[in-house]
């Protein structure tokens, strides 16, 4: 058996399979796409469940991937056991209906014994007890030795998930000890032990199981196949833990390095080392296919495990963030089988920092919180925290819940679940009633959200915008009505509409609905809890009755403009894609007849030349005038046309596809203009962030650019009046009048120097003596407080010993400074004592430090005054 590294056994695998006619795919992203059943990919069939099922029709009957994926459900055992990892791969090879287990029994005994060069006296084989014609094949068409073939039950060799497709499976082992098993139950024993390890699954999916528990034979059986990548790497390099084959390796020496932790060492330490290797690990492969960090889903499983890395670099004496020099590691050792990692590296690592640095702002407050909870524990001997504390770590302090019951597990302590869990109903409970009163679907319990299912409105107007119709419902905010009378406000339901309503962030329509007997101002239309369309009106005339015929006229201008800024959304987005990066994705939008508002999923702020660059390209797009076209079809077309797909659970069997020429292709429900050239220009007036890792852009079309680009040219004409130049010398003006005032201002204060200085032997000649305390007390006209200080540290260095008490008039209000020497602090001295009592009758207030404090007061006819009040102060205050 020679050495092979993990990349090498990847190729050798996808090689060996494509030597057998079968089409390599690349491996699917860990976000699963149309599978609601997974948070993330887990195996490496479930990206294929559709041709699986039938649902797609596969590229090829024969396929072989090497597919990433993500477990967390025993993330506790992680950097404890030999085996266990939250990232790990995938081998496989697929046959949907076209070989069977005469192919793959003796292709899978050839990779392993003749491309691996395993020797055969080290390969055991289970089968399932009933599959005579497995063992058979087994026997006649390879050379395995028949003693070496055990047949097990159910629990370890038949894979089925409820009804649906199932089927037998063989696995094949591998033998770590020495000695020949000879029986069932010392195979059974030894598998136990981890002396013997099963490292790749053939599964023979040839029937399908009915709700009777019937199984029926499936007229086309498919094959799938699973093996370990990590797992066979281990037995390929002659190491017992995932974490010492060559790429897992490479990455944790650097863990080793940065933390100066020698692996190996310390059983403790070497489970933080495995911890933040296999995490970050983890962690860069789910930013590079698309998930950022978040308090839910996803996300949230994101943020869990870079969290719990970077708090195990703190168990290991890290002190600064270093998770993207870990995160350079994996690109290194994994890079080449994941170009993506590669080209999204930069990304990457800027999210990892961003969200190192987020935690590192709370680790600190929530673990000395958690720290005087332990303590408290410890002395009242409890060993369960109570649900409210950990609930306070999580909610203010941004501590996973998992965080803490490893660190108090750590202990010998655990959490209050119960408890824990109704904090968090109750929080979710306040969150409601902030919302108002709502119904079960979360609206409000208002007569339109009980319109009854059974009432529709057929939308006209992607190509009309005016409509005949007649009147179904009408209701104001109590009850259904029959009529609605002048002055009144109320909703209206139609058989058809023009009237967009607001959805996908467009704003809903408005416009006029007229009837013979009266007529009514459509001020938005939106859409029930029901998905009905709804009328929001106030009667401008007579009376509208159920069952009226009307006409329904959309505002065209209005329309208009939405329809710019819409199409002007699409446009934007692809241009932010090509000149910011593919990582670029829709994160919530706005569009009216004014602006556009459009968030996206980046992690910084675009420089002034991106921009330009993304306001280019699209008024050039919009000046080359590109036909915008809608097309229905299926979810799965519109994706193979290479259509943006957002919001995967909003689309129905029909979605709707808007191209603007080849340069956009987007799903989407509202309303376009007819070609680019109607957006007429397109100006970005803003970009700012939002929240972690999302930023805004706001921008206007058509006239609204136009007007924004005439009010700046307004300004610059103002600001070219005001500063008696033209407009290319603006600059130039403004830059030497800079200079000017620069200068001016050094003038002044050379000046107020100057002052100063002339009135020091003044200030020193009122020097009194109280008690044996040396004390100036002084009133000043027109010092500011920067100067005020400044003098009171130069009259408390020429008073040696002793308390200097300023004030100062500056344009009706007055700055307050007071300074002491040490040794009259020494004699009770407190500066921040005399400032409150003097400041007080100057009108103010403040305080300091017993050496140094200042104040502010509004009545500077006092000043007098306040300068007796020190002597007292003083007196008061000499022990």
């Amino acid at each position: 058996m020679k050495f092979m590294g993990t990349n090498e056994l990847r190729e050798a695998y996808l090689s060996f399979f494509e030597s057998k006619n079968h089409l390599r795919l690349e491996s699917f992203p860990l976000v699963p796409k149309n599978d609601k059943s997974l948070l993330l990919i887990n195996a490496g069939m479930a990206p294929l469940k559709p041709y699986f099922t039938g649902l797609q029709e596969p590229p090829r009957k024969r396929i072989t991937t090497c597919q990433k994926c993500i477990r967390t459900g025993d993330i506790e055992n992680v950097g404890k056991t030999s085996r266990h990892g939250t990232f790990f791969e995938m081998l496989g090879n697929f046959s949907f209906g076209d070989y069977f287990k005469e192919e793959i029994i003796p292709w899978a005994w050839e990779f392993i014994t003749e491309t691996l060069q395993i020797p055969k006296d080290k390969l055991y084989v289970t089968i399932y007890l009933e599959d005579d014609e497995a063992f058979d094949i087994w026997c006649d068409k390879t050379d395995v030795d028949p003693k070496r073939i055990f047949r097990l039950g159910k629990d370890d060799n038949f894979w089925e998930i409820g009804v649906g497709p199932c089927g037998p499976c063989t696995e094949i082992h591998y033998d770590r000890g020495e000695g020949v098993i000879t029986n069932v139950d010392d195979f059974v024993k030894a598998s136990d032990e981890d002396r013997v390890v099963e490292f790749w699954n053939l599964v023979f999916t040839q029937f399908d199981k009915d709700e009777e528990g019937n199984y029926n034979k499936l007229a086309n059986p498919n094959i799938d196949t699973g093996m370990g990548l990590e797992r066979i790497a281990t037995i390929m390099q002659g190491v017992n833990n995932i974490f010492e084959i060559d790429t897992v390796k490479n990455i944790l020496h650097k863990v080793s390095d940065l933390s100066g932790v020698k692996y190996g060492v310390d059983k403790i330490k070497d489970i933080s080392l495995r911890i933040i290797t296999d995490h970050v690990k983890s962690v860069t492969m789910l930013i590079c296919d698309g998930v950022q960090p978040s308090n839910e889903g996803r996300g949230y499983v994101l943020r869990r495990l870079l969290r719990r890395a970077a708090r195990h670099g703190r168990l290991l004496g890290i002190k600064d963030l270093f998770l993207t020099e870990i995160v350079e590691s994996v690109v290194e050792n994994y890079g080449s089988a994941y170009p993506m990692l590669i080209e999204n590296k930069e990304y990457i690592e800027k999210i990892v920092l961003l969200e190192e640095e987020r935690f590192n702002e709370t680790i600190d407050s929530g673990m000395n919180i958690l720290n005087d909870y332990i303590e408290e524990m410890k002395a009242s001997k409890e060993k369960t925290l109570k649900g409210e504390k950990a609930f306070k770590l999580y909610d203010t302090y941004g501590f996973p819940i998992e965080l803490t019951e490893e660190i108090l597990e750590e202990k010998g302590m655990k959490v209050d679940h119960e408890a824990f869990r109704k904090e968090m109903d109750e929080q979710r409970q306040r969150a409601r009633n902030a919302r108002g009163e709502s119904s079960y679907m979360g609206s409000d319990e208002s007569p339109i959200n009980k319109i009854d299912a059974s009432v529709n409105t057929e939308f006209m107007g992607y190509n009309n915008l005016e409509v005949k119709s007649n009147i179904l419902v009408l209701a104001d905010d109590n009850s259904f009505v029959e009529e609605l009378s002048k002055g009144q406000k109320g909703y209206i339901v139609t058989e058809k509409t023009p009237f967009y309503a607001e959805m996908g962030g467009q704003v809903g329509d408005k416009g006029t609905i007229k009837t013979a007997l009266g007529e009514a101002y459509i001020y938005d239309t939106k859409k029930n809890v029901g998905g009905k369309t709804i009328h929001y009106v106030k009667v401008l005339d007579g009376t509208i009755k159920v069952n009226d015929e009307a006409n329904l006229r959309v505002d065209i201008l209005r329309r208009t403009s939405i329809a710019k800024n819409h199409t002007a959304t699409h446009m934007l987005h692809e241009a932010l894609k090509q000149i910011v990066g593919k990582h670029v994705n829709q994160a919530g939008s706005y569009v009216d007849d004014e602006r556009l508002r459009f968030d996206f999923a980046h992690f910084q702020g675009l420089t002034e030349d991106e921009i330009q660059s993304i306001e280019e390209l699209v008024n050039k797009k919009i000046m080359e005038v590109f036909e915008v076209d809608t097309n229905l079809m299926t979810l799965d077309e519109a994706k193979e046309s290479g259509a943006m797909a957002l919001f995967d659970d909003k689309y129905g069997d029909k979605v709707r596809v808007v191209s603007v020429g080849e340069f956009s292709k987007e799903l989407c429900g509202g309303t376009h203009v007819n070609n680019s050239g109607e957006i007429g220009l397109f100006k970005i007036v803003s970009e700012t962030g939002v929240a972690a890792g999302i930023r805004r852009i706001e921008a206007v079309t058509g006239l609204n650019a136009i007007k924004y680009m005439e009010e700046k040219q307004r300004l610059l004409k103002e600001a070219c009046n005001a500063l008696k130049c033209t407009e290319k010398d603006v600059l130039k003006k403004i830059a030497s009048q800079g200079a000017e005032i620069k200068e001016k201002e050094k003038e002044i204060s050379e000046l107020k120097s100057k002052l100063t200085s002339g009135i020091e032997d003044d200030i020193l000649a009122s020097v009194k003596d109280i008690k044996g305390v040396r004390v100036v007390a002084y009133g000043l006209e027109g010092i500011d407080g920067n100067a005020l200080r400044d003098l009171g540290d130069k009259m408390r260095s020429k008073l040696s010993t002793g308390v200097v008490v300023l004030l100062s008039n500056v344009g009706g209000k007055v700055n307050v400074i007071s300074m002491a020497t040490k040794d009259v602090i020494e004699m009770g001295i407190h500066c921040g004592k005399i400032i409150k009592e003097v400041a007080a009758v100057v009108g103010g207030g403040g305080g300091g430090r017993p050496d140094m404090a200042q104040a502010g007061g509004k009545n500077p006819e006092n000043i007098k005054s306040a300068i007796e009040k020190t002597y007292s102060v003083v007196e008061s205050l000499v022990k």
